[in-house]
């Protein structure tokens, strides 16, 4: 193996060792939950170290010409498509996966010590997750990526009911694996058909999608669009955007608070980056059949996230709606083909660390409900916790897209690539319910700091951990919106090959 087709798997390498010491750590060091998260904090930083490599060797690899961007078994006959691809696609998802796992660390370590030694199965699947959801970005081959998905699919599957002590732990759990399960299903239905209508499951080379269509018209393309069709809803599901988002609210509830931050933020960072490897990376030639699919989930998202999230009186089912309209945000990109990536990655993104940094904070302030955050347990907070409701209002406003801060850029930058684009009535819409979902945020927000708090309610302290976390995450948030060029120069380069 040279040296370029080992960067291009040494980030899911070095955590699937990282996941096996901390078993290990766990067998030999019972008592020591320090070790497994110095292990896997340490696993998820050298992942993040060797993203940037792979960036840095695309650019060298791009310049010399070389075809080692595309890895394949070649000792299997069956398997000589490529099934890897390294390039600043991948190498960007990678990046901010590994981040979204170690801020996620973070907010669930206060979890991982309540759970004592099960924490080690805890941090394992953490590290096993986000190994999947990056192999999901570098699969040059649709089996390739249901490998990923299935194997961060499982792993969330059994996160959502890690509090099994709870009815509502078990209730999530259950309804994630049965809806995952038939959305995994449609989507090997989906790729099944891909193959029958071009003969190869591989994304590129001479064999592969992308070449086919270049060479060949299909006089009947029943099979291509049902295939497209299907694949679509399989990755809408993992989004969570409408109308497959039903499992959402109930697992958002259910599932351990501080868990649900990155389950959400990992989850929709790769299932983004999936579907633009397969529709913009492979299918190009073929937007013309997808773009209009992908600009009706948007809108519906758009409206039913929006609608069910402004009669929520629980903040975690408001988030889980509010997630299924952003997921429709950032499904707006896609309609541009290749130009709205870049607004896609600043999008996803963005919204990826808002999702980490509001759970951490309903992670706190629900600590005495588990399973539920009602609305009314947060009035008063700017009393109880100064620094974790103003924290919490910058999130919000980011989430609404106010100026000034990050998630206004990223509104910003879909809603123009859509415009050129030619989709008008999806950003009309798109603003239309922006303005509305201000209402869901601001309810929020008035209840932190013009409700009234009871006389009994505690001082809400955050751990030096969290309070790191959030520090990342509103600092990030704040400094992308007043200046966001040097990300976005970053993300234009991000495309797929």
């Amino acid at each position: 193996m040279n040296n370029a087709s080992f960067l291009a798997v040494a980030p899911e390498v070095v955590l699937l060792v990282g996941a096996l010491l901390v078993i290990i750590a766990g067998v030999m060091l019972e008592r020591s939950r320090n070790e497994w998260g110095f292990i896997a904090a340490f696993s998820f930083v050298i992942a993040i170290v060797l993203s940037v490599l792979q960036w840095r060797a695309v650019d060298t690899l791009l310049e010399e010409g070389s075809d080692l961007l595309f890895f394949s078994a070649r000792n299997i006959p069956i398997l000589r498509m490529p099934m890897v691809v390294m390039d600043h696609y991948s190498a960007f998802a990678g990046f901010v996966i590994f981040t979204i796992g170690l801020l996620g660390l973070g907010a669930v370590w206060g979890l991982v010590k309540r759970v004592k030694t099960r924490g080690v199965e805890l941090v394992t699947l953490i590290l096993l997750a986000f190994a999947g959801l990056h192999m999901m970005t570098m699969s040059a081959n649709i089996i390739m990526l249901f490998l990923g998905l299935e194997t961060a699919s499982i792993s969330f599957y059994v996160i959502a009911g890690f509090t099994r002590e709870r009815e509502e732990s078990d209730e999530a759990a259950v309804k994630y694996f049965l809806l995952g399960s038939l959305a995994s299903a449609i989507f090997v239905y989906g790729a099944a058909l891909l193959f029958a209508a071009t003969g190869s499951t591989s994304f590129y080379g001479a064999g592969g999608m992308k070449n086919f269509f270049a060479g060949t018209i299909i006089g009947e393309p029943g099979v291509l669009l049902l295939g497209i069709g299907f694949v679509i809803v399989g990755l809408a599901f993992k989004v969570s955007a409408a109308p497959f988002h039903q499992w959402a609210p109930d697992v958002y509830q259910g599932a351990p608070t501080g868990a649900v931050g990155f389950m959400a933020a990992g989850v929709k960072v790769a299932g983004f980056a999936a579907l633009g490897r397969i529709l913009i990376g492979a299918l190009p030639s073929q937007i013309d059949n997808w773009a209009p699919i992908l600009a009706i989930i948007a809108g519906l998202s758009m409206i039913i996230g929006t609608a069910l999230a402004a009669v929520q009186s629980d903040v975690k089912r408001i988030l889980a709606y509010s997630g299924v309209a952003h997921a429709g945000y950032i499904m707006t990109a896609f309609v541009a083909g290749a130009a709205g990536i870049g607004a896609m990655w600043f999008y996803v993104s963005m919204y990826a660390l808002t999702l980490i940094g509001t759970f951490a904070i309903v992670s706190v302030v629900s600590r005495t409900t588990p399973g539920r955050s009602e609305l009314d347990g947060w009035s008063g907070l700017s009393r109880r916790s100064p620094e974790l409701a103003w924290a919490m209002l910058i999130l919000l406003l980011a989430m609404g897209g106010i100026p000034f801060t990050a998630g206004f850029i990223s509104k910003l930058t879909v809603f123009t690539v859509a415009v050129d684009a030619g989709y008008l009535w999806l950003v009309i819409l798109a603003l239309l319910t922006t303005v509305v979902g201000l209402y869901v945020y601001f309810r929020i927000a008035a209840k932190m700091f013009f409700g009234s708090a009871e006389e009994d309610a505690p001082a809400l302290e955050p751990s030096t951990v969290l309070r790191l976390v959030l520090a990342v995450v509103v600092v990030s948030t704040i400094v992308f919106g007043v200046n966001p060029w040097p990300l976005l120069d970053v993300v234009r380069e991000a495309l797929p090959l």
